[in-house]
């Protein structure tokens, strides 16, 4: 009795992980003609820690995530980030207060991943339970070629700078705060995620809205 009870419980575990995980929620067009110039979001980039509990709006997420990773040149399927010899190896997963999401680039749109709040997993420091949005950058190796995992390794970190600096560039437009991090545990963060062995956290990024 208690097998059949514990195979009852299994199977309606693994029914509710596929609904979840099939759950994909288109995002509103990404706003490219707006921001501020260039040079004055060069000259405004920077870190900043101190995040206040305050959602983003889904016009600022997709925008967010469209300068991040999206696909800028629909005919090529590229991306606003180079990757070396186009390997497009990137991942972008977002945690917010509703749950964890893993970003679509080519449909614009998030695929729900996790149904909890885990920004307190993706790194150490307090802020990261507050902030709207933390990003998780996740690099499968498996589409990185023949290399080593360490050269690999390097390689994803250079493409997680290129996308930081979009995330860093867009919020100084934007007048949210942001900041990259490396002071995270990569593997507790892949096991919450339930990321296959060829795929890899590298950084973290904070995004929200300053105190």
């Amino acid at each position: 009795m208690k097998t059949l009870k514990l195979g009852f419980v299994l199977i309606c575990t693994l029914v509710i992980n596929q609904g979840i995980a099939q759950e994909i929620t288109k995002l509103p067009e990404p706003d490219k003609t707006g921001g501020k110039p260039l040079m004055q979001v060069l000259n405004e980039r920077q870190s900043s820690r101190d995040f206040i509990d305050k959602d983003l709006t889904r016009q600022q997420l997709s925008d967010l995530l469209w300068a991040a990773y999206g696909i800028n040149r629909p005919d090529a399927g590229k991306h606003t980030i180079p990757t070396s010899r186009n390997v497009q190896d990137m991942e972008i997963y977002v945690t917010t207060k509703d749950g964890a999401f893993l970003y679509l680039p080519k449909e614009h749109a998030l695929q729900k991943v996790l149904d909890n709040d885990i920004r307190e997993l993706t790194g150490k420091q307090d802020f990261v339970k507050v902030a709207a949005v933390n990003l998780v950058y996740v690099s499968d190796f498996s589409k990185a070629g023949n290399g080593s995992d360490e050269v690999k390794t390097m390689t994803a970190a250079t493409h997680c700078g290129f996308i930081g600096q979009n995330v860093y560039l867009y919020c100084a437009s934007e007048g949210l705060i942001s900041v990259f991090r490396a002071y995270i545990d990569n593997a507790e963060i892949a096991k919450v995620l339930n990321l296959s062995e060829t795929k890899h956290v590298i950084y973290c990024q904070t995004v929200g809205y300053s105190k």
